[in-house]
């Protein structure tokens, strides 16, 4: 399993352009490709959706592993209050 784990700045920068940036940037210019005639606007919008749903996986990734350590403290935290 990979362990990646981000520091809250990095994860809230990445979590922000795949939630706001890259989705706007592929409809953006999806808007712009249809009204403008601009090149490649399947090619460009998917791709943007593609790197989008990486980000998203690596986010995902890094939560899981960032919540599996916190369980871990709060575990080991619990069993020495007894």
């Amino acid at each position: 399993m990979l362990k990646l784990k981000l520091s809250n700045d990095l994860y809230d920068l990445f979590k922000f352009i795949a939630q706001i940036v890259l989705p706007a940037l592929g409809a953006f210019y999806a808007a712009l490709a249809g009204i403008w005639g601009l090149p490649y606007a399947v090619e460009i919008t998917g791709t943007l959706a593609a790197v989008d749903t990486f980000l998203g996986a690596l986010l995902q990734i890094s939560t899981s592993n960032y919540n599996k350590v916190d369980d871990t403290e709060v575990k080991s935290n619990d069993s020495s209050n007894d």
